[in-house]
């Protein structure tokens, strides 16, 4: 699987999302440029499990040295491996161990019962709570210091973008 030529954004407002970890995993997978497969890297020891489908967007590169961390909200859960094209509605600022570690947060444009979700404000404050609270504690139990600066909308997920991808190309 060779995402090299893969475009990050296919045109304006959407990104190409791959997914590493499906909703309600517990198995963390990550992407291995090197094998070119999807790898399990641990499994989470606590009774925590991903809320959303969880992955990357290719050819990108974030301040914590991995490519820009994405989530997608699925009615149902895809798979390892698995490309949505989806538009962002905001992001999860957080830091970790002194890192900024932003996540995106998107719907697929391919569900047309998420068609008119353009914004993080039409998302319930309890499902976004509910993402935070995910990071907070299986981080923490992973001995890593985390700190949520809430979400922010859709308005800051391009200048993010770019600039991520313009750190991959460096």
């Amino acid at each position: 699987m060779d995402l090299s030529h893969l475009s990050p954004s296919p045109s304006p407002g959407l990104v190409n999302l791959v997914v590493e970890i499906p909703a309600g995993s517990r198995n963390k997978y990550e992407y291995s440029a090197e094998a070119g497969v999807m790898a399990l890297d641990r499994v989470l020891h606590s009774s925590v499990r991903y809320p959303f489908d969880y992955g990357f967007i290719p050819n990108t590169l974030a301040e914590d040295g991995a490519p820009l961390d994405a989530m997608v909200i699925m009615e149902e859960p895809t798979f390892a491996g698995c490309l949505i094209k989806a538009r962002p509605i905001g992001v999860l600022d957080m830091h970790d161990s002194g890192a900024y570690d932003g996540k995106l947060l998107c719907v697929p444009i391919a569900d047309p019962r998420q068609r008119s979700i353009t914004s993080i404000k039409q998302i319930a404050p309890i499902q976004l709570e509910d993402v935070a609270e995910f990071f907070r504690t299986y981080k923490s139990l992973e001995g890593r210091v985390i700190v949520i600066d809430g979400w922010r909308d859709c308005d800051v997920v391009n200048k993010l973008l770019e600039k991520c991808i313009h750190a991959s190309k460096c």
